[in-house]
């Protein structure tokens, strides 16, 4: 079996969004997953340690990629990133974020694998 791609979900404050899409996805067998949030506040902060260990992030909005690359600027190349559109409109496990979760990472791995691990 292959090894499990390693997905790092972030969002703001890691409340809602990306701990929906961690629950989501922790029982793919493609994959080994994280939830961070980018504040100092939040539950799991992310950390240069998750930073290493993605091999895939996948940021709900688009400042938040931004604010990784301003937080970790010592990465040369950035992991690859697929920014999924979610904004943050959606409370923890709401079933629309989760029916918009099941499409946009599906999209987001489609486009990494097709990108990233040609075979």
């Amino acid at each position: 079996m292959p090894a499990r791609l390693k997905v790092l979900f972030v969002c703001g404050r890691n409340k809602r969004r990306s701990p929906t899409a961690e629950r989501v996805f922790k029982t793919d067998r493609r994959l080994e997953v994280r939830a961070v949030g980018l504040g100092e506040t939040s539950p799991r902060e992310v950390s240069l340690a998750d930073m290493k260990w993605a091999d895939l992030i996948l940021p709900m909005e688009r400042k938040n990629a931004v604010r990784l690359k301003v937080k970790f600027p010592q990465f040369d190349p950035f992991p690859p990133m697929e920014i999924l559109d979610i904004c943050d409109d959606y409370k923890f496990m709401d079933k629309k974020l989760i029916e918009i979760l099941h499409e946009t990472v599906e999209d987001a791995l489609e486009r990494y694998y097709e990108e990233y691990k040609k075979e």
